[in-house]
């Protein structure tokens, strides 16, 4: 999975990411299996870089997307705690939230 975020940097760096497993040079030992797009801020997307993410999800098998999570900025994620929005993904990918031990 390719995670980027959605600000130009990302965005553009998940979509040459995507463009180099498309092409097939990377061989066999490389499976995408999608990508995970996480807000740079709260709100919504400039109209640019909307349509560079529809760009980017659209060279792969499939994309998500990421709340906005104030509280990540300033702490450990709480992995019991995921956003709704966030649960798609592991049931596509058939994983399971990890857990840190305390």
């Amino acid at each position: 999975m390719l995670v980027a975020r959605t600000n130009y940097a990302g965005l553009t760096a998940a979509q040459h990411a995507a463009r180099e497993w498309a092409s097939g040079s990377l061989g066999d030992s490389v499976t995408v299996e999608g990508v995970l797009m996480v807000p740079d801020q709260p709100g919504r997307l400039p109209k640019s870089l909307r349509h560079l993410a529809q760009l980017v999800a659209g060279g792969l098998p499939r994309s998500w997307t990421a709340p906005w999570v104030e509280s990540w900025r300033f702490g450990p994620l709480d992995p019991a705690e995921l956003p709704k929005g966030l649960g798609a993904v592991f049931s596509d990918l058939s994983l399971h939230p990890i857990v840190p031990r305390t």
